[in-house]
């Protein structure tokens, strides 16, 4: 019963956010949203679209990262928001970065790359599988070595303790 119940999780959260982005519980939009909610999760569970599950270990290290995450996003939004409202252009030097990651699992990759665009001011601009090499745009990139530290240690490190 619960294997069941598990199965209509997806379709219910997909039919359920149709209906908030069209404003309407109209019959119509029901029917419509149901369709499209059994049509992805069918197309999901083939899992020819996805077939790496996602294993996340380590709970305590995730809620400390999302910490870290949404204060390094606080503080990127007051700092972008001095440059552009205080005419700090000409103090701002913008540049591309290399960072060497050591992180190789798919899912911590991700989380990276969206913790990387949530930020404002950086740009994942590069990614070499090959070479492993991150290469990141900074809007105001004053200290590399504080750049390379934030990446590779502050998410880095416990997205693979997450992850890996």
């Amino acid at each position: 019963m619960k294997r069941h119940l598990h199965r209509l999780t997806l379709p219910l959260a997909l039919l359920a956010l149709w209906l908030l982005l069209n404003d309407s519980v109209s019959p119509g939009q029901i029917a419509l949203g149901g369709g499209i909610a059994i049509a992805l999760t069918l197309a999901l569970s083939a899992s020819k679209l996805r077939p790496l599950r996602a294993r996340p270990k380590h709970v305590w290290t995730m809620l400390c990262l999302i910490w870290h995450v949404a204060v390094d996003i606080a503080r990127s939004n007051i700092a972008v928001a001095r440059i552009i409202l205080m005419g700090e252009q000409a103090q701002a030097t913008s540049g591309f970065l290399k960072i060497p990651l050591r992180m190789r699992d798919a899912h911590g990759l991700a989380a990276l790359a969206c913790i990387v665009t949530y930020t404002p001011g950086t740009v994942w601009s590069d990614y070499s599988d090959v070479e492993n090499v991150l290469t990141l745009h900074v809007l105001d990139l004053k200290d590399e070595s504080e750049w390379l530290h934030t990446i590779q240690e502050r998410y880095e490190r416990p997205l693979m303790e997450i992850f890996e």
